[in-house]
């Protein structure tokens, strides 16, 4: 889905996410992400983890689904979920018999069981209470079979309020976006403002400031066990105020 950051939606919305994945201007604003990053993840990953050929992975909160698209070419046999309609109705376009795409609620564990269930591009921290982030957390490790891996890829907290850009603009297809960051006690904020077809829209994204120390109370109480950390998508080592990126994972 989305790294941080209706027709207006107040801050107070505690499904921001619903309403603005679902727009088509989150896709416009997020058009010119690094595809081949993304594909060097992936290519890291999955050697690292050393899935079985035809491994079943589950991409959770795929958006359009660029990663579902990328490991199914890579062999594997691939479901993606998000909350969005529309980004799965898209998505859906590129089906075939490894790859399948579903509307889902993260927060509900998955009947079937995978090998691998990937939570990729800080899609992780979207709820208000943190008894739905838990649930997510359990929800992914009820859905691994007996020797399957979670991943949980964040954002660094840390480096990310250090080196906060509070105001820019950004023009995409025409649209000048303007976006604000900020953090309060909990949550990084984006708040995102522009001016389209004679109409103002604003839309946020708020996610919980989690730092590892928070993952790694919620695997405890949850039984879960933390295999490994990394920094980055060249699964360096994770060093808390420098490194790029907060990855997980564990079973």
């Amino acid at each position: 889905m989305s790294d941080l950051t209706t027709q207006t939606h107040p801050i107070e919305d505690d499904q921001w996410y619903a309403s603005w994945f679902d727009t088509p201007y989150y896709h416009i604003l997020y058009k010119e992400r690094n595809y081949r990053e993304a594909q060097l993840f992936m290519d890291n990953l999955t050697q690292y983890l050393n899935l079985p050929e035809k491994a079943k992975v589950l991409d959770l909160a795929c958006g359009r689904g660029r990663h579902s698209i990328y490991l199914s070419q890579l062999g594997y046999d691939v479901t993606g979920a998000d909350l969005s309609a529309n980004s799965i109705a898209e998505a859906s376009k590129n089906e075939n018999h490894h790859l399948r795409f579903e509307v889902h609620d993260m927060r509900e564990p998955f009947e079937a069981k995978f090998d691998a269930v990937f939570n990729l591009f800080t899609s992780f921290g979207y709820f208000d209470e943190d008894e739905d982030n838990y649930k997510t957390l359990v929800a992914i490790h009820d859905s691994l079979n007996e020797y399957g891996f979670g991943v949980i890829d964040f954002m660094n907290v840390e480096q990310v309020i250090d080196e906060l850009v509070p105001e820019e603009e950004k023009t995409v297809d025409g649209i000048t976006f303007h976006i604000k960051r900020y953090t309060d006690e909990k949550y990084i904020i984006k708040e995102i403002r522009f001016h389209d077809k004679g109409q103002d829209f604003c839309y946020y994204e708020k996610v919980r400031a989690l730092r590892l120390e928070d993952f790694q109370a919620m695997m405890e109480r949850a039984g879960i066990y933390l295999l490994d950390i990394f920094g980055d998508y060249k699964l360096k080592k994770f060093y808390k105020k420098t490194s790029e990126r907060l990855i997980m994972i564990f079973k």
